[in-house]
Order: C-alpha cells, then structure tokens, then sequence
C-alpha cells in the first residue's frame, strides 16, 4: 500500500482509496477523489504539511491526512 505521504517531489500517483472513510469534505470538493491524479508540490521545512496538486488545485494537507490516501504511482515515461 502506498500513500500520498511516500511521494517524491515531483512523483503523481493515481488515488485508488481511501484507508479511512473519514476525509474532510473540502479534501472532496477539491477533487480528492478516485480515479483522479495527485502530485507532490512542496514539503514544508519541518515535513508537516505537504502540499500537493490535485485537478490544478493546491492543497496543503497533514502528513497524517496523506497517510490515509491510497494510490497507484504513476512511472515517468522519460524516465525508461
């Protein structure tokens, strides 16, 4: 199982599900749902809140929040 909180920056992954049925609705509204693509922005200097991409949103979530987000990482094709 990998999460949003093992991304690199830069990594996307494709949001498979959620551990916990418990995610803030905003997370929703802004697109934090199954089947779309998320993207690793910025790491604050302390690790603690992320910032990640999500349908052109930038969102700052707790890493602890990004543990429960299951996804599917997405491989860069330039990198083969």
């Amino acid at each position: 199982m990998v999460t949003v909180a093992e991304l690199e920056h830069g990594q996307k992954g494709v949001i498979k599900e959620f551990s916990d049925n418990i995610l803030p609705i905003k997370l929703l509204e802004l697109g934090c749902l199954p089947g779309n693509m998320v993207e690793l922005v910025q790491v604050a200097p302390l690790k603690d809140p992320i910032y990640i991409n999500v349908n052109g949103s930038h969102i700052a979530i707790r890493r602890s929040l990004a543990k429960q987000i299951e996804i599917d990482i997405q491989e860069d094709p330039k990198a083969i």
